[in-house]
Parts: C-alpha cells; structure tokens; sequence
C-alpha cells in the first residue's frame, strides 16, 4: 500500500518546491497588495489609476492565462529587450527565467491584486479620528502608522489576508503547467507511470489538507492577538 515505486522522495522534494514557492509568492503578493492600496488610496490620480488598471486587469483574466504569458511571453520580451541591447550597444546578454522563478512571479503578482483590494479595505476601516489624535499628540507619519493604522489595519485585513492566502496555496498546483517539478507535477508522472493515481494523488491531498490546517491555525492565532482590547458586540 505504502510502495511508491521509487517515486516517494521525489514527491516529498517537489512538497518542499511547492512550499517555498507559495511563501514567496505570499512575501511578494503582501509587498505588491500594499503598494497597490498605497496608489488606490493616493491623491495623485496617476496613482490611483496604475493601481486600479492592475486589479482590474488581474482579477478579470483567469489565473492559468496570466501564469502562461507570464512565463512565455515575458521570456519573449525579455529576449527582445536583449537583442535590442546588443543591436544598439553591442551589449551581448542572455537571461532565461526559470519555471520556479517564473511561478513565484506569476502567483505573486496575481495575488498582489486581490491582496491590494484587502488592504485597502483595511485601511478605509481604519477610524480617521484616530489617526488625528495621533498627530495631535506629536507622532511623526512612522509613528502614527506603525502605532495606530498598522494594528487596527491588520485587525481588519486578516480574513481577507488569510482567505487569499489559502487560495494562493492551492493555486501553486498551477505551476505544474509550465513544467516546475512540483509534487502536483511529479504526481501526475508517477501516476501515469505505474496507473495508480489514488496511490499518487491522496498524499498531496493530505499535504495540502495539512499545510491550510496549519495556516488556518495561525491565522485565528494573529486575529486573536489583534483582537486583543476590542470589545464584539
């Protein structure tokens, strides 16, 4: 029952890829969620246009599309831009984006668009008296947001964080399209091998089943702390 026919460490590397691609995905899709509720929030219509042309553009083309021309066609720009360098300049360069990188780059950025919509939510939740009163009482901008926004922000961004977050970890299961070893991947493979895909297939599940019961534990952990002073009712 247990035999996986040699394919067992592989599987177990390609849970390891799989992992770090979803919590670099996440580190990246954070920096870009509050970039984007920076610029949706700024006074500068500029801004507030990129910002609001990047979430409408993301969260209207399906994931796997974006993925795909991430991966091909930005290879395909960027081998233009480097013949363009060497055509003007002489400058003889070579950059090839990898699947891992490209996975990292593709969910991040999509995800950076529904986390940038949460964000900014959380930041309009947050009480404008408050942040006033800050001020009033001398704090510099670090201060006022790192003391009075940022806590009473996250209070309100968590679920949405967390719901994103659960999404973006079975949206790595995508990456096995452009040809990433994930265990998703390597699965599939070794299903096809031997025909016995329950054998293959019920382990990733376990593992992904254990990863979100993991994150969700955390998740209820980090609103209960920022929960903490808040009367419910």
């Amino acid at each position: 029952m247990f035999d996986f026919h040699g394919y067992g460490p592989s599987i177990f590397k390609g849970a390891i890829i799989t992992i770090e691609v979803g919590f670099l995905s996440l580190i990246l899709a954070l920096l870009l969620g509050l970039l984007g509720a920076s610029a949706k929030l700024s006074n500068n219509p500029v801004s507030r246009g990129v910002g609001t042309l990047y979430t409408t553009i993301i969260r209207g083309v399906p994931d796997l599309v974006l993925m795909m021309l991430i991966y091909f066609g930005g290879q395909v720009l960027i081998n233009n831009f480097t013949d363009w360098l060497f055509v003007q300049f002489e400058i003889d360069i070579f950059i090839n984006i990898d699947q891992f990188v490209a996975g990292v780059i593709a969910i991040g950025f999509i995800f950076g668009a529904y986390m940038t919509e949460t964000f900014r939510g959380a930041f309009l939740a947050v009480d404008k008296g408050q942040i006033e009163a800050g001020y009033a009482y001398g704090m510099s901008k670090w201060q006022v947001f790192t003391r009075v926004m940022f806590p009473q922000m996250m209070r309100h961004a968590l679920p949405g964080l967390g719901n994103n977050w659960l999404v973006m970890l079975k949206t790595t299961a995508l990456v096995s399209v452009i040809g990433l070893a994930d265990m998703v991947r390597l699965a599939t493979e070794a299903s096809k091998a031997v025909h016995q895909p329950f054998k293959f297939f019920i382990p990733v599940v376990l593992v992904y089943l254990a990863l979100t019961t993991v994150s969700e534990w955390f998740i209820k952990t980090m609103e209960r702390r920022y929960s903490t002073g808040v009367v419910k009712g």
